[in-house]
């Protein structure tokens, strides 16, 4: 009878989590549903790609703020309510997205959607973290980073569905349903999670001990319900005798964790990643595609395969390490970078044959970046801080990551114009696109320069406890020294 519980339990947990892990799903939708919108909404608002730049790069700046109070907001109304708030703002930011009548209004839509994308990074994990038990509580906390991949793949499918060839009457108004569509999942999850409990720690922290006992009972092994009540009555002790201020991450024993924290969050966004999935449809029309319904389409394979080796590196991090990933991942990035800038630098000669060159190369680059710097990024950012400054530690981290995303975003057609060389720009319906060799051979340059900062500074945390970890900083040791 006691198994039968348990199982049920445990089944009860994963569909508790699938439901909340919807947000990263939207996450990865609205972040990625742009790219196939760009070339349609630009010709409706006749924008040029400053104004492109604008637009994605709100939202990315919407997200900022929402992660920056999240935190704050979830201790004081409960991480149910904050997701509930969440999906209403992903489904107005949707509707307000499609239906927006100019250039300007989309930039407000879409910050104001960024807000949900940066509150659901942060909350969802969150409540994932804590409704879930111990011996599965990683399994499904990584749903959420896979999710947030599919929902990248979904938006380029439903992109695809709805694009129009050049020319067709609708050419100019295709890219309102593909912001619709987020309104769909978002209502899921709204609907959702009306159901789903609050988190047993949430409720224990704010004395709300018998309805703590509840959820419990529902979501962990029925013997172990008093133990996990009294551990956590223990930790919120102990976390109210030792509030820890932001000045204590930047003591002298936890720069290097800082410094790795910042450091391949730089790595990661400044080998240009978001260029590709918020830029594709464009890269691909430079590179020949006959037109943006062709280059939409290009992109859902771009996608696909962004998930399907995102699932294998949950297979590869704890076999390779983190440390032989990194290397192994961004060695390829930057061998597919300088393939690509050299392919566009060649495009007079390579003729239409570069456009098959270059979506096989987007492929190999998307799935070098998904086994290595997508997921470790996070991951050596959980792993290197100790818990008394781990949650600043990834805040930290976290507003790195956006910070750095919206520079690229904002930035990139800036640099594909400002690296062209004479003689080599491509021009597209009259327009003057520029060459984005140039940019490419500059993000393969930051991924060589992120393999020597690396050898220096990216550990391996493979088997090491976090206490050892803690232990290893204190010392004042190198992070090449950091073993099992």
């Amino acid at each position: 009878m006691a198994n039968n519980q348990v199982k049920q339990n445990k089944l009860l947990v994963i569909v508790i989590a699938a439901v909340a892990a919807l947000g990263g799903l939207l996450f990865g939708f609205d972040t990625g549903v742009i790219s196939g919108a760009i070339p349609f909404f630009q010709k409706a608002f006749n924008i040029g790609n400053d104004w492109v730049e604008i637009i994605t790069t709100s939202g990315l700046i919407g997200a900022v703020i929402g992660a920056m109070f999240s935190g704050r907001i979830t201790d004081i109304i409960g991480r149910k309510k904050v997701i509930l708030s969440a999906a209403v703002i992903f489904i107005i930011g949707a509707l307000w997205s499609g239906s927006a009548p100019s250039a300007p209004m989309l930039m407000v839509a879409r910050f104001f959607l960024g807000i949900a994308i940066g509150v659901s990074s942060f909350s969802v994990p969150l409540y994932i973290a804590e409704i879930s038990p111990t011996r599965i509580r990683g399994t499904l906390v990584s749903l959420f980073q896979l999710l947030i991949t599919i929902g990248i793949m979904v938006s380029y499918l439903s992109d695809s569905i709805f694009t129009v060839p050049d020319n067709h009457p609708a050419y100019t108004e295709c890219w309102r349903p593909m912001f619709y569509m987020g309104a769909i999942p978002a209502l899921v999850m709204f609907i959702g999670m009306i159901f789903l409990p609050e988190t047993p720690r949430w409720l224990i922290s704010k004395g709300r001990e018998e309805e703590c006992r509840k959820v419990l009972q529902k979501v962990e092994d029925p013997d172990l319900v008093e133990d996990v009540i009294s551990k956590m009555r223990s930790d919120l002790e102990e976390d109210r005798k030792h509030k820890v201020i932001w000045s204590e991450i930047f003591k002298k024993w936890l720069r290097v964790p800082l410094i790795i924290a910042v450091g391949i969050m730089f790595v990661q966004q400044f080998t240009g990643i978001n260029t590709i999935i918020y830029y594709s449809p464009k890269i691909f029309l430079m590179s020949g595609f006959a037109d943006a319904q062709a280059a939409v389409w290009a992109s859902v394979s771009v996608g696909v395969v962004n998930v399907a080796f995102t699932i294998l590196s949950l297979f590869l991090i704890d076999k390779l390490g983190r440390r032989k990933l990194y290397f192994i991942g961004l060695t390829g990035l930057v061998v597919a970078l300088i393939a690509m800038g050299t392919c566009f630098a060649l495009q007079a000669t390579l003729g239409d044959s570069i456009k098959w060159i270059t979506i096989s190369l987007v492929w190999v680059y998307i799935a070098f970046f998904a086994i290595s710097l997508g997921p470790l990024g996070w991951l050596i950012i959980s792993e290197i801080f100790p818990l008394s400054v781990r949650g600043i530690g990834s805040s930290i981290g976290a507003l790195s990551n956006w910070l750095f995303n919206g520079i690229v975003a904002f930035t990139f057609f800036k640099i594909v114009k400002a690296l062209t060389l004479p003689g080599t720009a491509i021009v597209l319906k009259g327009e003057d696109l520029g060459n984005p060799a140039g940019a490419f051979f500059l993000y393969a340059l930051i991924g060589i320069l992120g393999l020597i900062w690396g050898y220096f500074y990216i550990p391996e945390t493979k088997k090491v406890t976090l206490e050892k970890i803690e232990e290893h900083w204190r010392q004042g040791k190198s992070p090449r020294e950091l073993k099992q």
